[in-house]
């Protein structure tokens, strides 16, 4: 049983380290920390060279067509070096929605723009209710004629104060799965934005529609038929996210390893205490079931096969494992750890972030018991 990367895949991953590692260190992660938009458009369009925002998006639409599972890969490089910006908003959450549901016409017009760093896109589906199953969406799209006419209010959305478009979902009927999506404009009248303040100053914002006009061809997919797009974009944002902690679990572990060859107590290095071993030992652990249970959902997910079981237990552990080690890797550094001016905060913020998007451990395990009949 070979679990490794194959060679097309370990080139793409050492590409991305190279490139990371020189693009964006942490200095400019704390830059972008203090930054409105969170990113610079300077290291969007050499991330738009580097064929990344087309990675997955088919040829014939301006991509390089390859699989959710090398997107995976590539994602574990930008959650190790924290990489700041709209590529998970933009490439994950907007533009797999339109590659699932969109027309030939929606995928001409959007998916080119999109691989070649022109447009950002996002995804606006929760709610003040904060709720990530179809009941919690009460956005309300209308028809009036040959248009639709969206209000409500959608909270957490992420990058949407940087995004050209949003991928909207509203309620278009009585059943509670009667839900459809819109590519909505986001400087439409009738838009109202609010930046949050956020544990991880990731950019999200409150967005409050009145009576948005939207035209009948900014329907995404079928009326009423949104939310079977929504459970699959949930699923691969779930498994995006799971790639981001196991790389910043990485991270973690190689910093804490490293302070322990180098911090010296009573004579010795502190790695020489079977305490310091054991804490590192449990993280190292951690880190890898955490890459194979994200990598078995992630080939589950490309390959087209049922993988509710498996993404659903993915997420329930890599957001305790990263939490995990978030905190032995504060507990090994000591005091130093603990300051803003040690990296180890930066990881704990957005461990802490990832850990309840797309569904917190009890959402999941709740999942996993009824998949397994309980």
């Amino acid at each position: 049983m070979d679990l490794g990367l194959n060679e097309a895949q370990q080139m793409l991953k050492t590409t991305a380290q190279d490139f990371l590692s020189a693009e964006c260190p942490d200095t400019y992660v704390r830059e972008m920390e203090e930054d409105e938009r969170g990113y610079t458009p300077e290291l969007w369009t050499k991330i738009a060279e580097q064929g990344w925002l087309g990675l997955i998006i088919p040829e014939q639409y301006g991509g390089v067509e390859l699989e959710f599972q090398d997107l995976v890969i590539l994602l574990e490089e930008m959650g190790r070096h924290m990489l700041p910006g709209p590529f998970f908003s933009t490439v994950v959450l907007g533009g797999m929605s339109i590659m699932d549901a969109g027309s030939d016409e929606q995928k001409q017009e959007y998916l080119p723009r999109i691989a070649e760093g022109q447009i950002i896109m996002t995804l606006a589906l929760t709610e003040p209710s904060a709720r990530w199953d179809a009941a919690g969406v009460e956005l309300t799209a209308k028809p009036n004629g040959d248009s639709y006419s969206l209000n409500g209010t959608k909270l957490f959305v992420q990058n949407a104060h940087v995004s050209d478009y949003m991928v909207v979902a509203a309620r278009t009927g009585s059943s509670v799965e009667d839900i459809s999506l819109f590519i909505v404009p986001t400087q439409s009248d009738g838009i109202n934005q609010t930046l949050l303040k956020t544990i991880a100053s990731d950019r999200q914002s409150e967005v409050v529609f009145n009576d948005v006009e939207v035209p009948s061809s900014a329907l995404l997919g079928e009326e009423n038929k949104g939310w079977e797009t929504i459970r699959k974009v949930m699923q691969w944002g779930a498994i995006g996210k799971c790639a981001e902690m196991s790389g910043g679990g990485q991270q973690v572990l190689d910093m804490t390893v490293d302070y322990a060859k180098q911090r010296t107590q009573f004579g010795r290095p502190i790695g020489s205490f079977q305490a310091i071993q054991h804490h590192c030992a449990n993280m190292a652990t951690d880190v890898e079931g955490s890459k194979f249970i994200t990598y078995q959902a992630a080939w589950r997910l490309s390959e087209g096969l049922p993988a509710d079981r498996e993404v659903a237990m993915a997420k329930a552990w890599v957001s305790d494992a990263y939490r995990r080690v978030c905190a032995l890797g504060h507990q090994s550094h000591g005091a130093i750890g603990f300051t803003k001016e040690h990296n180890m905060q930066l990881y704990s913020r957005r461990a802490k972030a990832s850990e309840i998007m797309f569904g917190d451990t009890d959402f999941h395990l709740e999942n996993v018991a009824n998949i397994i009949g309980l």
